[in-house]
């Protein structure tokens, strides 16, 4: 079993029962301060893994609206993307690309986009995917999807097979 509390942790916790609830404290945090996360240490550990070995994966960064294609610690291929906005925002982990399609068409509540090029999804309904209606690239749009220019994402779906994996984080 692996404990999410580290020799660090436990000297900047503060403990204390009150009745019987357990208080957990942290001394010295500041409002500003970040603590990891076990997700963004998972994603972050995969990050690690993956820029060790020589396998294809792709990086999308919500906080700068960047994709990356790398092969293994080696960048190939950069863009500009549109991720979801805040109210159907691009889910945060790791995936791998699930199915590939030259075309095809995206519903959803609020839409009906037919002729989709070139979309490679990784979890459900998510994926990355060419987007001809709009020209935002840089600002989050999309219904939860990650967004590029129809040029790169044919240039990623040949690039990618399925399995690849998709790294999203902020």
């Amino acid at each position: 079993m692996n404990s999410l509390i580290t020799s660090d942790w436990v000297r900047h916790l503060k403990i204390s029962f009150v009745g019987t609830a357990l208080s957990l404290s942290v001394i010295g945090a500041t409002a500003n301060e970040t603590w990891a996360t076990p997700q963004n240490q998972t994603i972050k550990q995969t990050i690690q893994t993956l820029e060790k070995s020589d396998q294809r994966w792709i990086q999308v960064n919500l906080s700068t609206q960047r994709l990356i294609a790398w092969e293994g610690g080696k960048p190939v291929y950069a863009v500009i993307i549109s991720s979801g906005k805040k109210s159907t925002p691009t889910r945060v982990g790791t995936f791998k690309i699930q199915s590939k399609h030259k075309s095809t068409r995206m519903r959803g509540r609020n839409y009906d986009v037919p002729n989709v090029p070139h979309a490679m999804f990784y979890q459900g309904n998510y994926g990355i995917h060419g987007a001809y209606w709009h020209k935002k690239f840089g600002t989050p749009v999309s219904q939860g999807c990650v967004n590029v220019a129809p040029n790169h994402a044919k240039w990623l779906f040949d690039w990618a097979s399925l399995g690849t994996q998709v790294v999203i984080h902020k």
